[in-house]
Formats: structure tokens, C-alpha cells, sequence
């Protein structure tokens, strides 16, 4: 699918200025939505929205389909009449430029409870009818889901496979004594998915009639310790006990010299096959419906993917084996219809994953940030850009631009100062220029680059554990982004809409 000559921007939510610890789907996001129609931006671009597992990482989640309950505003719980301002302004924290998870967790957790409580014992007619339709348009997940996350709470977090036996294994005479025992549990679960999906929709509403399209993304892989696994063991490198077999990761790149061992359990794709790839085409309907079109991380694991043992303590010690990537993507297509998909193609790719991206004409990235590491036939740098495709000065993954420019070896300052005919005293504006000019159907920048911040303020680093997926913006930050620059280049990179341009 091609998508329109336009821009944006990558921010997620748990960015946002919220008053409790973490950013949320509040009035912060409005306010940036608001940001992006000023400047004539039509996308925004996020991380995964699933609920959270190990470190907060977005991509450690535990269920590939529910949203992050985290997420919900105490605001919008405020207006709702679920919870009162007395009490949720007693919640406030600091608005840092770090998330404290742990923090907003734990009053959160508290109000949350209580707003399901008043949810409960006021429930409407109108209420029930609409958590029915929930219930019905997400029986293919939700229920397992909110039994998984019941006994996870009362197994202390502690993996699925640990558990006692008769749940760990879903003996019926388990389940039923967990859904009669925790009834109460399991509604709030179901409150929480309820009152996510609710408030995204209204926030995705909010962004769709200012014109602006939202980019999710989608984890190839699930975690471990996930409700997907632990209620479709017989699709994923699990053995009769819920150990890990074959797990997933990357071999030495860029990133990381000894690769990536993500541990993720790998799929069994001929079983998935067997069903006609029903828990993907779930999957896929469930994103659609989130968003309006999909990155897909590490596209490459869907034409071939990197096994390693379970046991290995290292990536380094793998193999490439081949995945039915083009069957699977026919059968969505065919189940699913038009499929927006940007394909995260970095890394080695093959000729034969091109193909693959190729055969559904998925645009690939183009990061501006690898564009400056060897000569002019560099692939990202924008004179070799195909036009489907979506360029980026760099992603969650990178460093900010002016943290990359100030470590990068000389020899690519240099290349960048040419490229650009600049003396690199802003280096973010200068590849934000380049990525607005080039021939990418869509050019997406870091909101970090468009606010000229440092190393410190980067999202993630790969291969790391304890201190990512903490950044935060500061009302004073988004204020004080030179609007009108970004508005400028919109508007000669012809990424904007006629009217856009005359407002």
C-alpha cells in the first residue's frame, strides 16, 4: 500500500507531560496532537501500546492484543465522575523529564480500583450494553488475558511456567476455581481493557479529525511470560512444562557486537500454518483497528529469523531459518484486505526479504542517521531513496541526532557538513531538512530532534537493560519548539495538503 507525501512525528505516550509519574492518553496527548496540526504534520507515530512486562519495555509486553492500563488518564477518570479531583490531585508527582514507573504504579493502582469499583456499583443499562459489545468484539483474547493477568498478580509476577501445575497448564478444574475465587479480579482486568480501549478510541478520534493518521507498531515476537503464550502453547518453542526451547534475537549488528538475545520463544509456524495463520490474522485485525497503519518490527524474522537455543547466555551462537512470510501475509491480506504496513527492513537484509517486502509493496526506512559511514552509493542517504519508502533521522532505537553527531568519528561529521553544505552547529535540523526534501513518501522525526536535545534524553539503547524507555517532555519543551520551522519545511517539501498550506 502507498501512503501519501507527508510527515510526522515518533513520540509515545509515555512521553507525554501527565501530573502522574508517566505520560497518558489525557490532556497532554491532546495538546501534542494540537502540536502536530499546528505545524502541519499528519503523523503520529508511536511505540507499541501493549501492556508492559520486564523493564517497561513496550516490547516486552504481556499480551500481543490488551493495552497498557497504565495509560489511562486519572483526568478523563475525573470527568467520567469515577473518581474525584480531590483524590487524583492528591496522585500528582513532579513532572520530571525521566518516568517514574514504579511510583505512578502504585497510585495509580489505587485510584484505578477504585474507579472500577464506582464503575461497578453504578453500572447503566447503556454501560452493560457497551461492555457486552467489548467483551464480544474481543473474545479471541480478552478473557484469557484478564484470567493471565489474575494469576499473575497472585503468583507475585512470577513466570506462567512457575506456576502450580493445574493453571500453569489450563486444566479446566484449574481455571474454573481461578474464575470462581477471583471473579472479582478478573472484571476489574476486564474494566481496565474496557476503559483503555475507550479512552484510545476517543484520543485516536481526537487525532483523526485534525487529520492526522496514527502509526502503531507491531513486535514480531511475543514475551515468554505473556497470556499468548501461556493460553496457545502449541504455537510457540515451548516445552509440556512452559520452558523455552528455541528463543529469538539478532545476530552481531550494529548495534551490539555480540547481536541480541531477545529470548522470546519462536513460533512453531507449521502449527500456526495448520489453523490458517488464525492467531496472526487476529492479531493483525485486532492493530488495524488500534491504529491506522503498522510498522512491523524486525520485518526480516517474517522471510527468515535468527534461532538460538534457550540456553545459550549469548546471540552469537545462532541460525537463520526460513519463516512463510509470503504465505502469511497473502492469507491476512486476503482475510484482512488493504494492508498499511511499513516494514522495519534494518539490519542485513537479504534479497530475498526485499522480495518479500517488495511482492506487498511495504515501503521500507531509510534512517538518515547510517547515511554518513561510507560513500555516495550509501543506501540512506536520500539521492539512493526509492519513493515508497519512510525516512527517519533515526528511530527509538538510535541516539538523538545531536547525540549521534557529537560521537560519530570525524569522517562522518565531515561527510554530513558537505552533504548538507553546513558547519554542523545543528545537526538535527540539518538531517530534519534533508528527510523533509528527500523523495520518502513520509518523512518521521523524533520529537527529541525537533527540540535539539542531547544523548541524555535518548529512548532506548539496544542490548541494555534499566534505563530506557524513560523519556519525557516537559510542557516548556514542546513549548519552545521553533514551530514555525518545522511548518517551513512542511510546506517546501510539499507534505502538506493545499488548505494545510493556506491556514
Amino acid at each position: 500500500m502507498r501512503f501519501p507525501r507527508s510527515c510526522g512525528t515518533l513520540v509515545h505516550p509515555t512521553s507525554f507531560p501527565s501530573k502522574y509519574g508517566m505520560g497518558d492518553l489525557g490532556y497532554e496527548a491532546r495538546d501534542f496532537i494540537d502540536f502536530l496540526e499546528r505545524t502541519h504534520q499528519t503523523i503520529w507515530q508511536m511505540l507499541p501500546l501493549c501492556p508492559t512486562g520486564y523493564g517497561n519495555s513496550p516490547y516486552a509486553s504481556y499480551s500481543a492484543f490488551a493495552g497498557n492500563h497504565y495509560l489511562i488518564s486519572l483526568d478523563l477518570l475525573v470527568e467520567k465522575g469515577l473518581l474525584s479531583a480531590d483524590e487524583v490531585k492528591k496522585a500528582e508527582l513532579p513532572v520530571k523529564t525521566v518516568a517514574e514507573y514504579e511510583k505512578s504504579y502504585e497510585v495509580k493502582d489505587k485510584l484505578y480500583k477504585k474507579a472500577s469499583n464506582t464503575f461497578y456499583r453504578d453500572l447503566t443499562a447503556e454501560d452493560e450494553k457497551m461492555l457486552m459489545v467489548f467483551k464480544q468484539e474481543n473474545e479471541v483474547w480478552l478473557h484469557d488475558y484478564c484470567l493471565f493477568m489474575t494469576c499473575l498478580k497472585n503468583n507475585d509476577k512470577q513466570p506462567w511456567n512457575q506456576w502450580d501445575e493445574g493453571i500453569a497448564q489450563r486444566k479446566p478444574k484449574a481455571v474454573q476455581k481461578v474464575e470462581k475465587e477471583f471473579k472479582e479480579e478478573i472484571e476489574y482486568q476486564l474494566w481496565l481493557q474496557f476503559e483503555f480501549f475507550n479512552q484510545w478510541s476517543e484520543l485516536k478520534a481526537y487525532a483523526n479529525e485534525r487529520g492526522i493518521r496514527v502509526i502503531g507498531d507491531i513486535p514480531i515476537f511475543v514475551d515468554h511470560n505473556s497470556s499468548d503464550v501461556w493460553s496457545n502453547p502449541k504455537y510457540f518453542a515451548v516445552d509440556k512444562q512452559g520452558n523455552r526451547q528455541l528463543v529469538a534475537g539478532v545476530p552481531p549488528d550494529y548495534f551490539s557486537e555480540t547481536g541480541q538475545l531477545w529470548g522470546n520463544p519462536l513460533y512453531k509456524w507449521k502449527e500456526l500454518k495448520k489453523d490458517g495463520f488464525t492467531w496472526w490474522v487476529n492479531r493483525f485485525r485486532q492493530m488495524f483497528e488500534l491504529y491506522d497503519a503498522i510498522r512491523v518490527d524486525h520485518f526480516r524474522g517474517f522471510d527468515a529469523y535468527w534461532e538460538v537455543k534457550a540456553s545459550e547466555e549469548t546471540a552469537i551462537n545462532g541460525k537463520w531459518v526460513k519463516a512463510p512470510g509470503k504465505e502469511l501475509f497473502k492469507t491476512i491480506h486476503k482475510e484482512l484486505g488493504e494492508l498499511p504496513i511499513i516494514a522495519e527492513d534494518l539490519g542485513v537484509m537479504t534479497p530475498e526479504v526485499e522480495d518479500l517486502r517488495d511482492s506487498f509493496n511495504f515501503p521500507g526506512m531509510k534512517i538518515l542517521q547510517f547515511a554518513f559511514d561510507s560513500d555516495s552509493s550509501n543506501s540512506f542517504l536520500p539521492h539512493n531513496y526509492p519513493q515508497n519508502c519512510v525516512t527517519y533521522t533515526g528511530t527509538h532505537d538510535n541516539d538523538t541526532t545531536i547525540g549521534w553527531y557529537n560521537q560519530a568519528p570525524e569522517v562522518e561529521k565531515h561527510r554530513l557538513r558537505e552533504y548538507t553544505k553546513s558547519d554542523g552547529s545543528q545537526p538535527g535540523w540539518e538531517l530534519v531538512r534533508l528527510g523533509m526534501l528527500s523523495v520518502a513518501d513520509q518523512a518521521i522525526f523524533p520529537l527529541q530532534d525537533f527540540m535539539n536535545l542531547g544523548t541524555q534524553h535518548r529512548m532506548n539503547l539496544p542490548g541494555t537493560v534499566g534505563d530506557n524507555w524513560l523519556w519525557r517532555y516537559t510542557p516548556n519543551m514542546l513549548n519552545d519548539v521553533d514551530e514555525d520551522r518545522i511548518k517551513y519545511l512542511a510546506v517546501l517539501g510539499n507534505r502538506v495538503l493545499q488548505d494545510e498550506e493556506n491556514n
